[in-house]
């Protein structure tokens, strides 16, 4: 059921209604899937049955999608999942086939559009966190609370709310850490500029209020040593988080299509 050529196919006959055929498949085909509640939002989330079948191309239908999964062929975060519906959303999640021996994470585009970045076996050992708040328990026990809902007990005392941990999928245990500070570099999540990456320039506090912070884009890659530690820790997706200009993006197009009509 691995097998990117394989599928089920239908033979077409020429007396058949190709509205109602059409409209059979929207149906029982390729309906999108329900999705059960979790630490995401469900609108900026994508449930694993169409990671499956609509990007990775690994089925052809829904029902394929349960033949995989019931093979315990899918790990997410280093577990294996046998949820179709199982959601996936913000921009670090691991998904790893070791049938295949592929490893993708999930990231945004420059449009904010969902993309799975092929990763090494290396990089998908580990997860990207972002602290939402760092409380006392009982007995005052420190501990942190991240973006989907993880409870970490005894953290550093330097994590405070905001930065970013670098969490060992296989132990669970937090092996680095990086301070939401000006020079940074950091990946917007959301918003209209969900998936740029760029470079914190100045923070600025309002009073009993929000906190606004002013970000430059990113010249290149290379300069994206701050927010991920002295090497990258994540690799990007193709466009590298910097978004281009509607001018610039019809001259990359058109020198593109050049270069496919003189090859």
């Amino acid at each position: 059921m691995l097998d990117k050529l394989g599928g089920a196919f239908v033979k077409f006959l020429p007396y058949f209604d190709w509205g109602l055929m059409e409209l059979w498949f929207q149906m029982y085909v390729f309906r999108p899937p329900s999705h059960h509640l979790g630490p995401h939002k469900a609108k900026e989330c994508l449930p694993l049955a169409l990671i499956l079948r609509n990007r990775l191309k690994y089925a052809l239908t829904y029902h394929e999608v349960v033949l995989i999964l019931m093979q315990r062929h899918v790990l997410v975060d280093g577990k294996v999942r046998t949820d179709k519906t199982y959601l996936l959303g913000s921009w670090v999640h691991v998904v790893s086939i070791p049938k295949t021996n592929e490893n993708f994470r999930m990231l945004f585009d420059t449009k904010g559009r969902f993309r799975l970045r092929s990763i090494r076996d290396e990089e998908a050992k580990f997860k990207l966190y972002k602290v939402r708040s760092v409380q006392f328990g009982k007995k005052g026990i420190p501990y942190l609370n991240t973006f989907d809902g993880r409870t970490i007990r005894y953290p550093d005392p330097l994590i405070k709310a905001n930065d970013t941990i670098k969490l060992d999928l296989e132990t669970y245990k937090i092996t680095d850490f990086i301070k939401f500070d000006v020079g940074n570099v950091l990946m917007v999540t959301g918003g209209r500029n969900r998936g740029r990456v760029g470079v914190i320039k100045k923070r600025v506090k309002h009073e009993g209020s929000f906190e606004t912070i002013h970000v430059q884009d990113m010249p290149s890659v290379m300069s994206l040593q701050p927010v991920l530690g002295t090497k990258p820790w994540v690799s990007l997706p193709k466009d590298k988080g910097i978004k281009l200009s509607i001018i610039e993006e019809a001259k990359k197009r058109r020198a593109a299509t050049q270069t496919a009509a003189t090859a």
